[in-house]
C-alpha cells in the first residue's frame, strides 16, 4: 500500500517539477497587484545593523509579521494596535503601540541581551515556541555565532556549540555523538525532512557534511528523545537544520541582494568559494546558492604523543604497491578532497495565507580517502593499498506548502513532499593485491510530511501530524583487477530492498497557569522492510533469497515546566523512543574489522530508549546565567554486533580472508546517564564569560551478561570562552577541552584498534587528554563587508579525539571575507 502511494507521489513529483520549470519564468515576470503597505525597519541600537528573524505580533487586531534580511516587514495589518511586540534571539523584547510607531518614522531599534533564557525554539515540535516553555534541552545556533566560528563544514558546525562531540575517521567526515548516541540514533532534519535512510549505519557517519555551512540560516539540537515527532531513529537527539530561504520584496521594485563569500584555512590549504543570490518580488522570490571547497592534505600538531604521526604512504608503481616513507610525518597522506554543493529555491505567496516553496539541493564530494584504514598495518606492511569512500552525492528535491488560517481543523498547516537521493561507495584493495573492489549503495528515498497546529482552548495549544516514508535501496559489488583491467562482480554490501515507515502523532501543551506548563504526546508508528539477497547468493549462499519483516511501535512523552520568574525556568519530562531494524541491520554483509564479517539477520525488532532528565536555567542579577540538565536513558533490546554461525560454521571466508561471523542481534541492553553545566556572566566594557561541560558515562551489556563501556560516550569534554565586543568588531579566546580515556575504560572493540589510539606506559591503547587555544575575530566593516579571522589550536597541539581515525589540525590560520550585496 505505501509503494503504491509512493509510486503516485513520484508521478506527482516528477509533474509538479515540470510545471514548475515551465510557468516558474513566465511568472515571475507577472507584476503584483498594487496595494497599500506600511513598513516598518527594526535596527540593532548599538551597530544599526538590520535585523532579520524578528517577530512582530499584536492580539488585538491579531497579526503577524516577521522581518527580512533588511530588518523590514509590513505592519499594515497592525494598523490602530495599543501593544505591538516585537522579539528577537538573544534581543530585550519590546512592546509598542502603531501610533507610537508612526511618531518614530516606523523604526524600531532593539536591545541586544546575551543574557536571556527566552529563546525562539522551531525543532522541539516543528512549530515555533518560546524555549521557556518547552520541557527538554534545546541549543539553538544563531546565525550571528556561525559568522564569528566561521566553520569548515556542517559537523564543525555542532562541534562549536561545545555540547556535541565529533569524531572523524577522515578528513572528510564528521560523526556527531550525543548523550552516549551515535550514528543511526541519532536524527538529521534538513528543512524539515528527514535525512536518514534505510542504510544509515551503526559504524560512524560522514552524512553530515553534505550540508552547506554557508547555506545554512539557523540550527537546533534537541537532546534527548525526538521520536515522537520526528518517528525512527531518534533516541540521542534531533539535529534540525533550517537553510537559506527565499525572502520577497515590500516595495514595487524588484530586489536583488546576495552574498559573495572565500575561506582560507592553513591546516589543510583549504579554499573554499562561495555565493548566494537572492531575486524577490512581493509575491515571488528566487534564491541561488553556490560553495566549492578543496582541501589539501592534513597537517596535525608537533606536540603531543608520536603514536599519531604518519610515517608512510602507499603508492603504485609499475604492478607493484610501495611503501614510500613520509618526508614529513606532521602531514596525515592522504586526506585532501574536493567537494561541491548547490542550492535553488523558488517561493510564491499569493496571499497572506499561503506559502509555497520548491527547494532543490545537490552535493558531491571527490574520492574521500578513509585514512583510519590506510594507516592500518599487518604483517608490518599497510593491510590497504587503497580505501576510499566514493564520491558521495545527495539530491533533494521539495515542495513545501504552508496555510496560515483559522479553521476548525488547524490555525496553522505544514506540508513537505520530499524526494532524495543518495550514492555511496566504498572502494579498497589490499596492499599488493591487483583485485579492487567497489560497493556501490544507492537510495531512493521519498518522504511526505503533514504537520498542524491549533489552539484548541485559549490556553491548550495542540500539534498533530502524519508522515509516511518509502527507501528504494539498490546495492551491487564489482571487483577489477588492475593488472589485466578485466572486471566481474562480487559480493555487495547490502540486498535489494524497500523499507517502509507510516506514523501518527498527537501531542499537546497545555499553559495551567502563567507559571505553570504540562505537555504530553503519543505517537504511533508502522514499518517493514522487503530485502531481495539474490545479489549476493552466488558469494554467500544464504538460507533465503528473500525476507519481509514488519512490526509497529507506541512512543509517549509527558513533561512539565515551571518558571517562578522572567529569570528562572525548571522542567522535567519523561519520554520513549524507538528505532526500527533497517536494511543496514537485517541485510548488511561487510567487514567489520580485520578478520570479522558480518552476515544478514532477519530476525530482529525495533529497539525502545526510556529517557528522563531534569532542566534548570537562573539569571542572577543581569548579567550571571547557570544552567544544569541532568539525563538518564536505558536503551532496551537494543541491537549490537555480536558472534553467531553460518551453516554451523562460526568462521567463513570472505575476500579471500578467514573471517569470524558476526550479525546485528536484540542482544543488549545499554543504560547512559550524564550531566551538562553551563555559565554565561556578562562583565562591564564589553567583555563576557561562558563556560560549558559535558559529562555522560554509558554501559552496553555484553553476552555473558557482563557490562562494558558504550562506544558512543564520549569522555568528559567542554569549552571556556573570553568574549569581547565593542561596535564593528567581535572577538572571542576560548580553549576545548576533552578528558583523558583510560585502557580499562575503553570499550573491548576499541581496545582491539591500537592504530587509533596512543600506547600508555603499559604498551596499551588510550584515549590522551587534550586541549587547544583558539581565537576568533569577526569585523563588520558596513553592510558591505565582512571579514572573519583566526588561530585555531594556538599551541599546535598534536591530538586525536576520542575514537576518531585523524588527528585534529595543527596550528590553524583561518581568514574568511564575504561582500553582501
Amino acid at each position: 500500500m505505501i509503494f503504491v502511494a509512493f509510486s503516485i507521489l513520484k508521478k506527482l513529483f516528477e509533474m509538479t517539477e515540470c510545471m514548475l520549470r515551465q510557468v516558474v519564468v513566465v511568472l515571475m515576470l507577472l507584476l503584483p497587484g498594487i496595494s497599500y503597505s506600511q513598513i516598518v525597519t527594526v535596527i540593532d541600537d548599538e551597530t544599526e545593523e538590520p535585523l532579520e528573524l524578528v517577530t512582530i505580533t499584536s492580539e488585538n487586531p491579531e497579526a503577524f509579521a516577521v522581518t527580512n534580511k533588511d530588518g523590514q516587514a509590513d505592519i499594515s495589518d497592525f494598523k490602530g494596535a495599543d501593544e505591538i511586540y516585537f522579539r528577537s534571539l538573544n534581543y530585550e523584547w519590546l512592546a509598542t503601540g502603531y501610533s507610537v510607531l508612526k511618531r518614530s518614522e516606523y523604526v524600531i531599534r532593539m536591545q541586544r541581551n546575551e543574557i536571556t533564557l527566552d529563546k525562539a525554539i522551531v525543532s522541539a515540535s516543528r512549530w515555533g515556541q518560546n524555549n521557556k516553555d518547552i520541557a527538554e534541552r534545546v541549543v539553538a545556533i544563531s546565525p550571528r555565532d556561525v559568522a564569528l566560528q566561521n566553520p569548515q563544514t556542517a559537523a564543525d558546525l555542532l562541534g562549536s556549540t561545545g555540547e556535541v562531540f565529533i569524531q572523524k575517521s577522515q578528513l572528510g567526515g564528521g560523526s556527531p555523538m550525543i548523550r552516549g548516541f551515535s550514528t543511526n540514533r541519532l536524527l538529521y532534519s534538513v528543512d524539515g525532512v528527514r535525512m536518514n535512510t534505510a542504510i544509515f549505519r551503526s559504524g560512524n557517519l560522514q552524512n553530515v557534511i553534505n550540508l552547506d555551512a554557508f547555506a545554512i540560516e539557523g540550527t537546533e539540537v534537541l537532546f534527548g528523545p525526538g521520536s515522537i515527532i520526528y518517528g525512527s531513529d531518534a533516541i540521542g537527539a534531533v539535529m534540525s537544520f533550517q537553510t537559506l530561504s527565499p525572502h520577497f520584496t515590500l516595495t514595487e521594485n524588484t530586489d536583488v541582494s546576495g552574498k559573495a563569500a572565500f575561506r582560507y584555512s592553513s591546516a589543510s590549504n583549504e579554499r573554499t568559494g562561495h555565493f548566494d543570490v537572492n531575486v524577490g518580488w512581493k509575491k515571488w522570490a528566487m534564491l541561488t546558492s553556490f560553495t566549492s571547497s578543496d582541501f589539501g592534505d592534513l597537517r596535525m600538531g608537533k606536540n603531543g604523543p608520536d603514536d599519531y604521526l604518519n610515517h608512510f604512504y602507499v603508492q603504485r608503481q609499475d604492478t607493484n604497491d610501495v611503501v614510500i616513507a613520509n618526508p614529513d610525518p606532521l602531514v596525515q597522506r592522504p586526506t585532501g578532497y574536493q567537494q561541491q554543493n548547490f542550492m535553488q529555491k523558488v517561493r510564491f505567496a499569493p496571499t497572506k495565507e499561503w506559502d509555497f516553496e520548491y527547494g532543490f539541493h545537490y552535493s558531491t564530494t571527490s574520492d574521500l580517502p578513509r585514512y583510519d584504514r590506510l594507516i592500518q598495518t599487518r604483517n608490518g606492511n599497510p593491510r590497504s593499498a587503497e580505501w576510499n569512500y566514493g564520491p558521495q552525492k545527495w539530491s533533494m528535491n521539495m515542495v513545501e506548502i504552508k496555510h496560515r488560517k483559522y479553521t476548525w481543523l488547524y490555525d496553522n498547516m505544514n506540508i513537505r513532499l520530499a524526494y532524495q537521493s543518495f550514492e555511496e561507495s566504498r572502494i579498497d584493495r589490499d596492499f599488493n593485491d591487483p583485485i579492487r573492489y567497489t560497493r556501490v549503495e544507492a537510495v531512493d528515498a521519498y518522504s511526505a510530511n503533514i504537520d498542524l497546529q491549533i489552539e484548541a482552548l485559549p490556553e491548550f495549544v495542540v500539534f498533530y501530524g502524519a508522515e509516511v516514508i518509502y527507501n528504494d535501496v539498490t546495492s551491487r559489488g564489482s571487483a577489477l583487477n588492475i593488472n589485466t583491467d578485466s572486471t566481474f562482480t562480487s559480493a555487495s554490501r547490502y540486498p535489494n530492498a524497500e523499507w517502509q515507515s507510516a506514523g501518527a502523532y498527537l501531542t499537546g501543551q497545555c499553559n495551567v497557569t502563567k507559571k505553570f506548563i504540562i505537555e504530553g504526546g503519543l505517537r504511533y508508528n508502522y514499518y517493514a522492510i522487503d530485502a531481495d539477497f539474490s545479489n549476493n547468493s552466488d558469494f554467500i549462499p544464504l538460507l533465503r533469497t528473500e525476507s519481509q519483516l514488519s512490526n509497529a511501535s507506541l512512543t509517549g512523552s509527558l513533561g512539565a515546566v515551571v518558571n517562578p520568574s522572567e529569570k528562572s525556568s525548571v522542567s522535567i519530562s519523561a519520554a520513549t523512543a524507538f528505532r526500527s531494524p533497517n536494511v543496514d541491520d537485517i541485510g548488511k554483509v561487510f567487514d567489520s574489522e580485520p578478520g570479522a564479517v558480518v552476515l544478514p539477520n532477519d530476525d530482529l525488532r525495533a529497539e525502545v530508549a526510556y529517557n528522563a532528565e531534569i532542566n534548570y536555567s537562573q539569571i542572577i542579577g543581569n548579567a550571571f546565567k547557570v544552567d544544569l540538565s541532568g539525563f538518564y536513558t536505558v536503551l532496551e533490546d537494543a541491537m549490537v554486533r555480536r558472534p553467531s554461525t553460518f551453516n554451523g560454521l562460526d568462521s567463513i571466508f570472505y575476500d579471500g580472508e578467514l573471517s569470524q561471523v558476526q550479525s546485528i542481534q536484540n542482544a543488549a541492553q545499554a543504560t547512559v546517564y550524564g550531566a551538562n553545566i553551563g555559565v554565561e556572566l556578562r562583565l562591564p566594557w564589553g567583555f563576557g564569560v561562558s563556560a560549558r561541560y559535558n559529562y555522560q558515562i554509558g554501559e552496553e551489556e555484553l553476552d555473558d551478561g557482563t557490562l562494558n563501556p558504550s562506544r558512543h560516550a564520549a569522555p568528559a569534554f567542554g569549552v571556556l570562552r573570553l568574549n569581547y565586543k565593542t561596535g564593528k568588531i567581535t572577538m572571542q579566546c576560548y580553549a576545548q577541552y576533552v578528558s583523558e580515556r583510560r585502557f580499562e575504560d575503553l570499550p573491548i572493540n576499541e581496545q582491539a584498534k591500537p592504530h587509533l589510539y596512543a600506547s600508555d606506559a603499559n604498551g596499551n591503547p588510550y584515549a590522551p587528554a587534550w586541549y587547544t587555544l583558539n581565537f576568533k575575530a569577526l569585523y563588520r566593516a558596513n553592510n558591505l563587508i565582512n571579514v572573519s579571522a583566526g588561530i585555531e589550536n594556538l599551541t599546535d597541539q598534536r591530538y586525536r579525539a576520542y575514537s576518531s581515525g585523524i588527528a585534529g589540525a595543527g596550528r590553524n590560520f583561518i581568514i574568511s571575507t564575504s561582500l553582501n550585496f
